[in-house]
């Protein structure tokens, strides 16, 4: 079961980093998947043999050691890529499913508000950009990408981009979402989300062509 999980992780890693070379490099060098690694040795103590304390002090010592916080009790799936991830920091009810990316800086965290289900839970092949801090206990949809430096604080569509603080939804499936912008319209707050728009596509390009350029290497 550790080995299998540690191969998905593995295999999210070579596939989202066009840097990564061979999986043995990838285990030794990249401190999201050591962050991962005792995640998981964290979450057996905490939820499997109650030794909460104990999962605790393993969950300091991997911040200690990647820069990268994970409470044990955070549910984090298989196939999961955290790049970069120095300031990470993942809340006890977050939940995290396969195939999402993780970046630097990243918070999944809480408004302090919620008693239950007080972290969000990102689905399926999210992407969430550096900076970007989602609060609260709602869902990110399957697909959606958080711009960077996003702060976002309600519910996040399928497929769905969000830029801006607070975040806002300014595109779903590729195509503009102008009739999800709020009705009393401020210019400046267009300005700003049309550039953190244009931003978002350069980054995407950027991407992009690093992949391209690995490939033909």
């Amino acid at each position: 079961m550790f080995f299998r999980k540690l191969n998905a992780d593995l295999n999210a890693a070579k596939r989202n980093d066009p840097a990564a070379r061979s999986k043995f490099e990838i285990y030794l060098t990249y401190g999201g998947i050591r962050a991962l690694i005792w995640h998981r040795r964290a979450a057996f103590f905490y939820r499997k043999l109650h030794f909460k304390t104990i999962a605790r002090m393993m969950s300091r010592w991997a911040a200690f050691r990647t820069g990268i916080e994970i409470h044990p009790a955070a549910k984090i799936a298989p196939g999961v890529f955290i790049d970069h991830g120095t300031g990470v920091v993942i809340g006890e009810t977050a939940e995290v499913e396969e195939g999402v990316v993780i970046y630097q800086g990243v918070t999944l965290g809480g408004t302090g508000k919620e008693k239950e289900k007080r972290h969000p839970t990102i689905k399926r092949n999210a992407v969430i950009s550096c900076g970007a801090k989602v609060l609260g206990g709602f869902t990110v949809g399957e697909g959606a990408r958080i711009g960077a430096g996003a702060v976002v604080l309600k519910e996040v569509p399928p497929y769905a981009t969000v830029v801006g603080v607070p975040g806002r939804v300014v595109r779903i499936n590729g195509e503009r979402a102008q009739d999800l912008l709020p009705e009393k319209e401020d210019p400046i707050l267009q300005e700003v989300c049309a550039l953190r728009e244009r931003l978002y596509d350069l980054e995407e390009e950027l991407e992009r062509l690093k992949k391209e350029n690995h490939e033909d290497l």
